[in-house]
C-alpha cells in the first residue's frame, strides 16, 4: 500500500457522515447536472438517454451522491461507476447512497488509470484526485481514453497561487515526519503547527480551512505525500496533450483578464486565451482551485451553451429568479461571497424584470416576449446580465428542470 492509499483508509476525505444525507445535500461544482449540459452539451442534452457516467476516484461520494441524487430527483435516467482505491471512502459512499435508497450505482475499488477498461463514458467526474497522482498525465490520457467521443469531464485540480504556504508545511512535515504511522504523524504534525510564527504566509492565508474543519481535512491539506498544483497553462498543457480542449472554468469571471484592468490598460495584441487566462490568475492570486470542463480535441469550441441561442431555458444557481431581481432592483448589484472573498458585480437595476422571469422552464424567447421586447432590445439588456451571471456560475443555459 503506498503513502496516499494508506492515508485515505486512515482518513476518509472528505470527512462525511452518511446519517447527515437524512438532512442536507452537498451540491457544488462540478457535477451538477445543469452544469454538464451548459458547458459539454451547449444546453441541448436529450435528458431521456440515460447518462453514462464515471465518477473517477469518487472518495467519500460528494460528486456522486450530488449527481445521483439530482438525477433521481428530476425523474432523469443514470447509470454511474463510482472508482476510487480507498475502500473506507467507498463504505461512506456506499452508507450514504443507501441512506438516499439510490440506484444505479455500480461501486469498484480500482484505480482511475483503468477507467478505459470501464467506459466508453458521456460524463466523467474527476473531483481533487490527479493532482495527487505520480503522473498526473497519465491520470490526464486514461480519463479521456475512457470519454464517448460525444461526452466531457468535468474535474477540479489545485492552483498555487491561492494554496500560499501549504507546499513549504508539507515539505517540512514530510523530512520531520517521515516513516510514521498516520495517527501519530497527524498527533505530531497539530503540535508543530500550533508553534508556527503569526508571520508564515500559511497563517497569513485566509483563504485555507481544511485544517481546522476535520482530522480529515488537515491531513489531505498538510500532510499529503503527493500533491502538485496546476497553474492555468500547466492545466491546459495537461488537457492538450490527453486530447482534450478545455472548455471554461466553471466561474469563467475569475479568469477574465479584462475584469483586472484599469480603463485604458489592454493585454497585448494577439495574446492568446491561456494566456490572458493565466495572467489573471496571477493577477487574482487567490485561486485556490481550479473546476473545469474539458471534452474531446475540436469540441470545445462549440462546446458551452450560449445566449445567441434563445431555445435555451436559464436556470440561476442557489437563489430564485424573483429574489435575485428584487435585490437587483433595489441595489443594481449583485454580492457574491466566497470563501474570505467578497465579490461585486454592477447589474443595471433596468435588468430585474428580466431576471425575475428566469423559472427553469422558460427560454431565452419567451422571456424576451414576456417582457414585450423585440430581438434586438432582449439581446442588448439580457447580454448584461449573460455576462454578469453566467460569469460567476450563478446561471446555466440547460434544458428544462
Amino acid at each position: 500500500m503506498n503513502g496516499v492509499q494508506e492515508q485515505y483508509e486512515a482518513y476518509p476525505y472528505p470527512e462525511r457522515d452518511p446519517e447527515e444525507e437524512r438532512r442536507r445535500l452537498i451540491v457544488g461544482s462540478p457535477s451538477h447536472p445543469h452544469e454538464i449540459d451548459h458547458f459539454i452539451y451547449g444546453g441541448r442534452r436529450d435528458w431521456r438517454k440515460p447518462l453514462r457516467a464515471l465518477v473517477a476516484g469518487g472518495g467519500t461520494g460528494d460528486g456522486l451522491i450530488q449527481l445521483a441524487a439530482l438525477m433521481d430527483r428530476a425523474g432523469r435516467p443514470c447509470e454511474i461507476t463510482y472508482l476510487d482505491l480507498s475502500v473506507a471512502a467507498r463504505e461512506v459512499a456506499e452508507a450514504r447512497a443507501a441512506i438516499r435508497g439510490l440506484s444505479g450505482i455500480r461501486f469498484i475499488t480500482g484505480s482511475l488509470l483503468d477507467a478505459a477498461d470501464l467506459g466508453p463514458f458521456d460524463y466523467i467526474d474527476c473531483c481533487g484526485v490527479l493532482h495527487h497522482l505520480p503522473d498526473p498525465q497519465a491520470g490526464f490520457d486514461a480519463l479521456a481514453a475512457a470519454l464517448a467521443p460525444d461526452g466531457g469531464i468535468g474535474l477540479m485540480v489545485y492552483a498555487p497561487y491561492g494554496r500560499s504556504g501549504v507546499y513549504p508545511l508539507q515539505e517540512a512535515f514530510g523530512a520531520v515526519l517521515r516513516g510514521l504511522p498516520p495517527a501519530e504523524r497527524l498527533a505530531r504534525a497539530r503540535r508543530i503547527f500550533e508553534r508556527l510564527p503569526e508571520g508564515h504566509p500559511f497563517r497569513r492565508n485566509p483563504h485555507l480551512v481544511d485544517h481546522e474543519q476535520s482530522d480529515a481535512g488537515f491531513y489531505d491539506l498538510l500532510l499529503h505525500s503527493q500533491d502538485r498544483p496546476f497553474t492555468v497553462a500547466e492545466l491546459a498543457a495537461a488537457l492538450s496533450g490527453a486530447g482534450l480542449d478545455l472548455v471554461s472554468f466553471n466561474q469563467p469571471a475569475l479568469y477574465d483578464l479584462a475584469r483586472l484592468l484599469p480603463p485604458g490598460v489592454a493585454p497585448p495584441e494577439g495574446m492568446g486565451r491561456i494566456a490572458r487566462m493565466g495572467v489573471a490568475e496571477k493577477l487574482r492570486g487567490t485561486i485556490k482551485t481550479h473546476i473545469a470542463y474539458a471534452v474531446p480535441a475540436g469540441r470545445g469550441a462549440a462546446a458551452q451553451a450560449r445566449a445567441s441561442d434563445r431555445s435555451l431555458v436559464p436556470h440561476l444557481k442557489g437563489v430564485p429568479g424573483p429574489q435575485l431581481a428584487r435585490a437587483v432592483a433595489a441595489k443594481g448589484q449583485i454580492t457574491m461571497t466566497a470563501g474570505a472573498e467578497k465579490r461585486v458585480e454592477t447589474v443595471p437595476k433596468s435588468a430585474a424584470p428580466l431576471i425575475g422571469l428566469i423559472d427553469g422552464r422558460r427560454p431565452l424567447s419567451a422571456i424576451g416576449a414576456r417582457a414585450g421586447l423585440d430581438p434586438v432590445a432582449f439581446s442588448a439588456r439580457w447580454g448584461v446580465i449573460d455576462r454578469a451571471l453566467c460569469g460567476w456560475g450563478m446561471m446555466l443555459y440547460a434544458q428544462p428542470a
